[in-house]
């Protein structure tokens, strides 16, 4: 079982509104959103596309609720942008996570990203040369060192569509990075996606892992993505995640590892799915219970 002492337990937003697609959730206000991860029983959140952009305004919001904001995504493109440009960028997302409380910052390499468009998830994915490699993991130390003197942890969020999405990239990456400065942000869901073995990156990577995404998925969706040859978008509206102890994914041997290693931080819940279909206080709910069962929390 975690310790209650070191690990906080969280909830995205995205199962309320999508970043990606604003009209997933387009009627549900921040408000809503924050007071349900409340009453499911969350202490922590990441910042969605409807949350106040005024510090104090957040913060209120949050602490009447009980809540506090625990990471933040952010769009780097260290591959197709000059780095100053970025570092400046990220220095303002940081500034802010900083303000707010937050201890870790998540980044995700969106050069050349096909996320967000209508390719095919399975077949067209980037694929990096060893320069571009170099560069990444060079930006990478860079922004790690940045994000440390400020305060808070620089992780990457190896993402289904994105230049870090394989086990075998995610060891390059990490192999080619300082773990004074950088860390792993943990996904199941998008490892178990793309088929790759995420007790193995777990168990690699648990002592360098400083936040951790609980996602869960359907296979049955995943299976009529690959045929199809659908995006990762159409693949979200169809139900391609959801929420832990709803689909695949035995979270019990997750928790062991991360009990035995001593993690700290948060293990947040992270499932988009369309919230007319899968009502999100429901299927927080539901979480909470199955988190609560599987790891004492």
């Amino acid at each position: 079982m975690l310790d209650k002492n070191k690990v906080k337990l969280g909830i995205a937003p995205i199962a309320w509104t999508n970043d990606d697609m604003p009209d997933l959730g387009a009627e549900n206000t921040f408000e809503q959103c924050v007071s349900e991860m409340a009453l499911a029983g969350f202490t922590g959140c990441e910042v969605g596309n409807k949350y106040p952009k005024d510090t104090a305004v957040l913060k209120k919001a949050l602490a009447l609720r009980g809540m506090e904001i625990c990471n933040a995504w952010f769009s780097s493109f260290l591959l197709t942008q000059p780095y100053e440009q970025v570092e400046a960028d990220f220095i303002q997302h940081v500034s802010f996570l900083k303000e707010i409380g937050a201890k870790v910052v998540g980044i995700s390499e969106q050069s050349y990203s096909i996320q967000g468009t209508d390719k095919a998830v399975f077949e067209e994915k980037y694929v990096m040369n060893d320069e571009e490699w170099a560069r990444l993991c060079e930006g990478v130390n860079k922004l790690g060192k940045v994000s440390k003197d400020m305060g808070v942890a620089l992780t990457l969020h190896h993402h289904m569509g994105t230049v870090v999405q394989t086990e075998a990239e995610i060891d390059r990456l990490m192999a080619n990075t300082d773990p004074a400065v950088f860390s792993l942000l943990f996904d199941s869901g998008h490892l178990a996606y793309c088929g790759e073995d995420y007790m193995s990156v777990l168990n690699k990577y648990v002592d360098r892992i400083k936040h951790v995404h609980l996602k869960d998925i359907r296979p049955e969706v995943v299976e009529k993505v690959k045929k199809e040859h659908l995006s990762f978008l159409q693949g979200v509206r169809l139900g391609t995640f959801t929420v832990p102890g709803d689909g695949a994914i035995d979270f019990a041997p997750i928790f062991a590892v991360l009990e035995k290693a001593g993690y700290e931080g948060y293990v947040l819940v992270e499932a988009e799915q369309d919230p007319a279909i899968a009502n999100p206080l429901e299927y927080a709910i539901k979480a909470r219970k199955y988190i609560a069962e599987k790891a004492g929390i």
